[in-house]
Order: C-alpha cells, then sequence, then structure tokens
C-alpha cells in the first residue's frame, strides 16, 4: 500500500530543530519529501541535526532566537526569499526551566520559560500566519505538551507554558476560520529525550538514577516513547491528510493521560 503521508515539494519551517524531537521531524519531513528550514539558536548543533538529510530536501539552516521579534520576522523573510513559501511550520522550540516547587522558583527563571515557550510560539504565529493567510492554505504545528492539559509538582511554569500554547493553538485556529490554514499542536508525555532526564534528575538531586520501570509503571504502553512518534504525529499533521483537522491538541504519551 502507497504511502499517504507525503509532503512532497511543501516548504516546511522547524523551530527548535536541534532539538531531539526537531531533528527527528526534519528528518522524517524530508524523508516524506518535503524542502526543510531548520530553525536553532545552537549554530553547532543545529549543523549537526541537518548533515544528513538528502539533497532533495533542499536544507536551509538559520540560526536564530524565537524569542526576538526581529530575528522570527528575518527567519520567514528568509525562507521566502529562497523558497517563496511555507506550507508547514512546526512551532516546535522550547525549555523545560528548573524543576522547583513554585515557592522556590525564582521570577527570572519564570519569564524565560514563558518567553522561549509561549512568547516564542506567539512570534512564530505571528510572522508565518501572514503567510499562509495570503495563500489561503498551510498547516502550523505547535508543540506544547502533557504537561499543558494536567498538573505536575515541581515543573509548574513549564506546566503553565504548556497550558497557555495549547490555549494559542486553539484561538490562532478559530481566527483561521473559513480558510485553508489550520493549526493543532502536538502533547508528547514522556518521551525518551535529555528533557526528561533533567526533569527527573532535578526531582532527585544527589540520589541514585530512577529505576526505567519505576518511570514507565505509570504509562499503560510501559515504555517512554520516542521522539520519532511525535515526528509521525506531526508529519501526520502537515499534510493534506490532515485537512479536516485544527484547533486539536494531539497526545502522543503511551495513555499516560487516558484515565
Amino acid at each position: 500500500m502507497p504511502d499517504r503521508i507525503r509532503l512532497d515539494g511543501k516548504v516546511a519551517v522547524v523551530t527548535g530543530a536541534a532539538g531531539i524531537i526537531g531533528t527527528a521531524t526534519i528528518h522524517l519531513l524530508a524523508e516524506r519529501g518535503a524542502r526543510v528550514v531548520a530553525v536553532d539558536r545552537r549554530e553547532q548543533d543545529l549543523q549537526t541535526a541537518i548533515k544528513d538529510l538528502p539533497a532533495s530536501a533542499q536544507a536551509l539552516a538559520i540560526t536564530a532566537d524565537v524569542t526576538r521579534e526581529d530575528e522570527v520576522a528575518e527567519y520567514v523573510r528568509a525562507v521566502l526569499d529562497k523558497f517563496g513559501t511555507v506550507d508547514v511550520f512546526y512551532n516546535n522550540a522550547g525549555i523545560e526551566g528548573d524543576v522547583a516547587p513554585i515557592t522556590k522558583y525564582s521570577l527570572e527563571t519564570f519569564r524565560r520559560v514563558l518567553d522561549v515557550n509561549v512568547v516564542g510560539v506567539f512570534l512564530g504565529l505571528k510572522h508565518v500566519l501572514p503567510v499562509m493567510l495570503k495563500q489561503n492554505k498551510g498547516s502550523i504545528i505547535n508543540t506544547a505538551s502533557i504537561a499543558g492539559r494536567i498538573g505536575s509538582p515541581q515543573v509548574a511554569v513549564y506546566s503553565a507554558s504548556k497550558h497557555a500554547v495549547i490555549g494559542l493553538t486553539k484561538s490562532a485556529a478559530l481566527e483561521c476560520t473559513a480558510t485553508g490554514v489550520r493549526v493543532n499542536c502536538v502533547c508528547p508525555g514522556l518521551i525518551d529525550s535529555r528533557m526528561l532526564s533533567a526533569i527527573i534528575e532535578g526531582r532527585n538531586p544527589g540520589n541514585a538514577p530512577v529505576p526505567n520501570d519505576k518511570i514507565v509503571e505509570r504509562i499503560p504502553a510501559r515504555r517512554l516513547g520516542q521522539a520519532s512518534e511525535v515526528a509521525s504525529v506531526v508529519a501526520f499533521l502537515a499534510s493534506d491528510e490532515a485537512s479536516y483537522v485544527s484547533g486539536s491538541a494531539y497526545t502522543v504519551d503511551g495513555g499516560r493521560t487516558a484515565s
């Protein structure tokens, strides 16, 4: 059976492209036929992320800070200068911040987490939506989290930021009513990643590593998720197969939030 989730010729912009989910996504989008623009503030890691992409991806790497509006506007201009369009925008950049109770959380870090996770998503929407609305087509996927659906101790600020991403997603989708532009988000659960390791370590400072079986015992799938599994959902939402999907938050968590 032929693969129906194709993105042949589409121009896909991915922020946070040097992270594990971002890298998995740019590779899958390229495999599905997309031309890829990878955006991250870490230039060396960004070059590593794109180095094995196929020539057909026509990969463009752009170093930019998603919290700075001038840099967001510039990477959008750079994409239009090279490709003339943005068909897919994976608004993915994010950080976990500190792992600490609210009473001990610094205001500086609070603002930094919201700056990257919320302002960064907002600025991406602000500058990409006009391009898509003008052409009356496009798919935007934001990265939220299951932390945007439930509360979670010691990562309250991260959780708050991801609740905001879901709100931005739903509101942006409604602002695109009766157009060919769709806006959705993905909500990863416990994904095998640096971020998850940092959160686990932050909750158990100075102690022996938490056994893997303790981490996964509350996940019905009984394992951690893989970045490639998030990328697969992003690729679906980016494709024409998701043409009737907008304003949705797709949970990728092995059933963790089912109950």
